[in-house]
């Protein structure tokens, strides 16, 4: 069985590895205190009242911050911050 080339990683049928290295770009301040907040363990709810948003523009906030870092989830966008010493 052949393993598939790295082209075929834009198939949207394929899962997605996350890189967890360099993030594409850097974050925001914005970005990394919704990240503090989601540290603290508060709901998105809290999160989205504390930054007077929109839960709805939380999550869309939240999935760029995930692809911005190349991490399935918001957890995983938290651990990766804490690392980097951002938190």
């Amino acid at each position: 069985m052949s393993t598939p080339s790295p082209s075929r990683r834009s198939d949207p049928d394929l899962p997605t590895v996350p890189h967890h290295g360099a993030p594409d770009r850097e974050l925001r301040a914005d970005e990394l205190a919704v990240l503090a907040l989601l540290a603290q363990g508060l709901p998105l709810e809290a999160v989205a009242r504390q930054r007077a948003i929109s839960e709805r523009t939380l999550r869309r906030r939240t999935r760029a911050i995930c692809d911005a870092l190349g991490v399935p989830a918001a957890i995983t966008a938290v651990a990766w911050a804490a690392r980097q010493g951002l938190l």
